[in-house]
């Protein structure tokens, strides 16, 4: 595996034991079929079962396969930035483990490469096997984030996505903590297309992106490409400091010329009511970016190997860090 390959398929794997045999003898198959040189970089995101020891197996099989181990469950978008860290080929394509992605559309990504695009980013036409809330949900997710960014990130699409080399060291220099993978490929810009597919059912097991976490997902992508939410805030508090001089001065109109005082306790407890959620949801908003800065000038590692296998070139790309070694990076 001294070779650079002309591609890396970086796939992030967390309680994947069902899956990963068909996954592997799919993407086998297909890049068999393309002709083209490729190593398999596997990055186990702390799974509990059996996911390691499968992919050990398929390691001692075929050496090229590369394994990634973190130290513990670091979330999806931090696994994907560690098998970007590790993938040593001319391009690098990410797919998910649950092969909702098709690895047959790899060869096609590789034609669109060859044609001059450093980025093809697969979009979603329809999404099998996905009820009507998670759509609708990530329908308007998207569309939300389109008009709050600067950045234009495209619509229905995830991190399923060829990138060259160019833009994959791009990504590299990128540190943040809180990250957003799709958005920062769309920030790093290059000349990117996207490719039509039908995202198909879940092979096997169950999705590892329950309502919550999806949640948090959409609050970090926007949080990390767009201060409007902060200017937001400052218009609520402009039209409720608007809203209570204009009630101050009827009030004062309505003793001074009519004589007339307005009833007082309802409509207090109603104000009071109002400001004080208006206030909680302005320094919630405003807490949301200072945990991003609490997080961003602390200065930890994105993630800590607890193991890495793959052939000696790859080893000395990993700054020397021994399999057997917990390193950070």
């Amino acid at each position: 595996m001294s070779a650079i390959p002309t591609c890396s398929l970086v796939i992030p794997v967390f309680n994947e034991e069902e899956v990963l045999p068909e996954l592997y003898r799919r993407v086998t198959q297909v890049m068999a079929a393309a002709e083209t040189s490729y190593e398999l970089v596997l990055i186990d995101d702390g799974s509990s079962d059996k996911t390691w020891e499968i992919m050990q197996r398929l390691r001692a099989s075929d050496e090229r396969v590369s394994l990634v181990r973190l130290s513990r469950n670091f979330g999806h978008q931090i696994a994907l930035t560690a098998g970007l860290e590790h993938a040593r080929g001319e391009t690098v394509v990410v797919l998910d483990a649950d092969l909702q992605d098709p690895p047959e559309l790899i060869p096609r990504m590789l034609e669109l490469w060859r044609e001059g695009h450093d980025v093809v980013y697969g979009v979603r036409t329809r999404r099998e096997g996905e009820g009507i809330f998670k759509r609708s949900t990530a329908a308007v997710f998207y569309r939300l984030i389109g008009r709050l960014t600067s950045v234009h990130i495209p619509a229905d699409t995830g991190d399923f996505r060829l990138m060259s080399r160019p833009v994959v060291e791009a990504l590299k220099r990128v540190r943040e903590r809180n990250r957003f993978v799709r958005g920062l490929v769309a920030w790093v810009g290059f000349r990117q297309v996207g490719l039509p597919y039908e995202r198909a059912h879940r092979a096997a097991g169950e999705t590892k992106y329950p309502f919550s976490k999806m949640l948090r997902f959409a609050v970090d992508a926007i949080i990390s490409f767009s201060i409007l939410p902060l200017r937001l805030a400052t218009g609520f508090g402009f039209l409720v400091s608007f809203f209570s001089f204009a009630y101050a001065a009827h009030a004062v109109y309505l003793k001074v010329v009519t004589g007339e005082s307005l009833p007082g306790w309802a409509s207090l407890m109603v104000g009071i009511a109002f400001l004080g959620g208006v206030q909680l949801l302005c320094l919630g908003i405003v807490g949301e970016y200072l945990g991003r800065i609490y997080d961003e000038v602390k200065a930890r590692p994105l993630y800590l190997l607890q193991d890495f296998q793959s052939g000696p070139m790859a080893k000395e790309a990993a700054r020397g860090a021994p399999a057997d070694r917990t390193t950070a990076a």
